[in-house]
């Protein structure tokens, strides 16, 4: 679990000095007040913390220069209480490095009908203060989030948990580092891309290691190390019969949690907080990993199978932003169809990487054979996912720019048994209905592997793609294929 209190979103708010000492005492007032109701909400999970009011050009450079270089800060809320001429602001926006929120509120919820005067008046004049702000902000194409409302609102806090979420996921990215253990499997063209550009753009680095590397930590693991490791699987999983104490495939169980803890150490030691493999290159490997890397996700890695460093940079930076929310995200890759016309579904599966943070009911660990990669029989975790509202989410490099595709879906329960069919499963139905859902996800380029949420919404993603400019596709109820491609 990440500590997400050690990281700051700064409240500012505007104004000048036209309206007087006293006044400017109570919109520091008024700002601090806001600033810890929001920072005691529930809903925001990192700290808020109060900047006194900014009144000059000078001030409100010094601000967001001293927000830029603030490790812990990832972000900072602008509300101008008052009017605040947005010229003084256009040298601070120009330096601003950190992702900005408008809040367009005011400190009281209702008009005092017998008290107002003109005192009331110019101490409370967000009504257009903040349109002044949202004018400098729209001129100098500032990307942002405009939250509006009353500040103490539910939904007010809602919308800025949300988006402090996505700072930390940004924050995330900025910081990633991604390991890829071999390189892209085969001649598989959308798991590639151009990882120079993807640094420039995002931030973070994409380098491949030497499985031989990887290979050479995994067997310096202690036996006492991966004696307790099984002690936890045995404790946490419904063991199939051949891998307990005294089962035949017991040594296949030994194997898979050496991998797992090779893994684990190498990442570790190299502050990566992502990686790949691929079944085409497992030199010096016993098995491709499959429970090591179902459980390195649910430990809050990334993953993405083939080579696939964007899908797996995703996965980690939409765990991030989900760190404590209730459900789960996964690598995930659309497997096959159910095209009966009265209940079309997809069924979401992968040969054996999907995290068990999305599983309903029980997770059993079994081995089976895989059946391509020559390697002896790999340990899995099988289990059915939840039902509910969820989302699929694909990071694709077209050459020109990077696209983020998001397609609501309906996670429906998994009712029938998959005998022989040894893998981690979903079912759901795209959104706005399977012909549509999936023709749009072609036509807008999607990968076949995704990111699957169900603790995470398309709001998340829509601020994500704002802070990092991106180019954002959404296949929802309201999707039309004539539209989309007037869009694309």
């Amino acid at each position: 679990m990440i500590n997400l209190k050690q990281y700051e979103v700064w409240f500012v708010t505007g104004s000048q000095h036209l309206y007087g000492e006293e006044t400017l005492r109570q919109v520091d007032e008024h700002s601090k007040v806001i600033a810890n109701a929001l920072n005691s909400s529930t809903e925001i999970p990192v700290k808020v913390v109060f900047k006194p009011v900014v009144k000059t050009p000078e001030e409100i450079l010094s601000i967001c220069n001293e927000a830029n270089y603030a490790q812990n800060c990832i972000g900072i809320i602008t509300w101008m209480h008052t009017f605040s001429p947005s010229k003084m602001w256009i040298k601070g926006l120009t330096s601003l490095q950190k992702p900005l929120l408008h809040l367009h509120t005011q400190y009281n919820r209702d008009i005092p009908y017998a008290e107002i005067d003109m005192d009331f008046m110019n101490l409370n004049q967000s009504a257009h203060g903040d349109r002044e702000h949202g004018f400098i902000l729209t001129k100098m194409k500032i990307n942002r989030k405009t939250v509006v409302g009353h500040w103490d609102s539910a939904s007010v806090k809602a919308k800025i948990g949300v988006w402090a979420r996505v700072c930390l996921g940004r924050n995330e990215m900025k910081n990633l580092k991604v390991a890829r253990f071999g390189d892209n499997m085969r001649q598989v063209a959308v798991t590639e891309g151009n990882k120079v550009s993807a640094e420039e753009k995002f931030g973070m680095a994409v380098n491949t290691y030497a499985v031989g590397d990887l290979v050479q930590v995994i067997y310096q693991i202690s036996d006492a190390e991966i004696q307790n490791l099984i002690k936890e699987y045995e404790a946490t999983y419904q063991m199939m019969s051949s891998l307990k104490a005294d089962g035949g495939m017991r040594s296949s169980l030994i194997e898979a949690a050496r991998i797992e803890l090779g893994i684990k150490a190498f990442l570790e030691d190299g502050g990566f907080g992502a990686y790949t493999n691929t079944f085409e290159d497992l030199h010096g490997m016993r098995q491709l990993p499959g429970i090591g890397s179902q459980r390195m996700m649910a430990a809050g890695y990334g993953y993405g199978g083939e080579g696939d460093w964007k899908t797996s940079a995703m996965v980690r930076v939409m765990k991030v932003m989900a760190s404590g929310l209730k459900g789960g995200t996964s690598f995930m890759e659309d497997y096959t169809y159910h095209f009966d016309p009265a209940n079309p579904m997809v069924l979401g599966s992968h040969m054996l990487e999907i995290c068990p943070t999305i599983a309903y009911g029980i997770v059993n660990c079994e081995v089976h054979p895989l059946g391509i990669g020559g390697k002896e029989d790999p340990v899995r975790l099988v289990f059915n996912a939840c039902a509910g509202p969820s989302i699929n989410v694909s990071l694709i490099d077209l050459g020109s720019k990077f696209r983020l595709l998001v397609n609501e879906v309906e996670a429906v329960e998994v009712t029938e048994k998959f005998p022989k069919l040894p893998t981690a499963r979903a079912l759901w139905k795209p959104l706005p209905n399977m012909e549509i859902g999936l023709q749009a996800w072609l036509m807008a380029g999607g990968a076949h592997h995704t990111v699957f949420s169900q603790n995470l919404t398309t709001e998340y993603l829509e601020d994500f793609a704002e802070m990092f400019d991106l180019d954002l596709v959404v296949i929802d109820a309201d999707t039309r294929i004539r539209e989309l491609k007037r869009q694309l």
